[in-house]
């Protein structure tokens, strides 16, 4: 067993557990709002708590930032987690990674079922990218279709089988009632049926979506918040090109 490895919020000083917390409350400004803000903030473990702001937010409503000391650690020694592994390549080592395949890698994204948020798949797929990390439009080594929004699961799996998809990228923003988990296990169960699930490299991505729930789901792996191109890029690419690699004859079979 490991060690237990502590961790608390650094304000002041290291470990000394300092943090901030906002919320709303159904109360005006005053004296009796500073007092039940305090008691708020206690009750979710902070120690002599000190409102800091204190400003009506609407006729009945007061926003409050509250700053104190928390009681809590968490033992980072007991976090397991499946990473992505190592996926860092510059856009060189991508796109001379695809010399092996002898061709480009065919890429088909969309936000799929009722979700009409295209944010995050344009950021991934079209040329501008997101902070300045250009999209995988912008490679050479890609032939990268952007389905854009509400596109039903079918759709989605009839378009990228027609076009000879390597992967296919999956986004999902609407998050009500789990629906961004319904949808996404929907999709790796049709390409199971139609018993092509295997033969593409499947992402999923959205700001709630990390690596542990998109494999659970049945995708490869799972891309959230703050998931620049490049990233997927070098993800797609090494997967794409070791199935091709595993997939190819050896010398002795030809």
């Amino acid at each position: 067993m490991s060690a237990q490895k502590l961790l608390r919020a650094y304000g002041d000083r290291e470990g000394d557990g300092m943090v901030q917390m906002s919320f709303t409350l159904a109360i005006l400004p005053g004296d009796r709002a500073r007092e039940a803000a305090k008691r708020f903030a206690e009750s979710h473990g902070l120690k002599s708590p000190l409102v800091v702001a204190m400003e009506q937010a609407s006729p009945e409503h007061t926003y409050f930032v509250v700053y104190g000391h928390s009681v809590h650690a968490v033992d980072v020694a007991a976090i397991h987690v499946e990473e992505l592994g190592p996926h860092e390549m510059d856009r060189d080592e991508i796109e001379a990674a695809a010399v092996e395949l002898g061709r480009k890698v065919v890429v088909v994204g969309a936000c799929t079922g009722s979700d009409a948020h295209t944010v995050g798949i344009d950021a991934v797929i079209n040329y501008k990218g997101f902070k300045g990390d250009k999209g995988l439009e912008s490679y050479k080594c890609f032939d990268a279709h952007n389905l854009g929004a509400q596109v039903e699961n079918e759709e989605l799996a009839r378009r990228a089988r027609a076009l000879g998809a390597d992967a296919i990228l999956v986004s999902q923003v609407i998050t009500q009632r789990d629906c961004h988990k319904e949808n996404a296990r929907a999709f790796v169960e049709l390409l199971e049926r139609e018993c092509w699930r295997d033969k593409v490299v499947l992402l999923l991505g959205g700001p709630r979506i990390d690596n542990k729930l998109a494999r659970e789901l049945g995708f490869d792996a799972g891309f959230g918040p703050g998931t620049v191109p490049s990233q997927v890029a070098a993800y797609v690419m090494r997967n794409v090109v070791e199935r091709h690699l595993r997939q190819a004859p050896r010398a002795d079979e030809r």
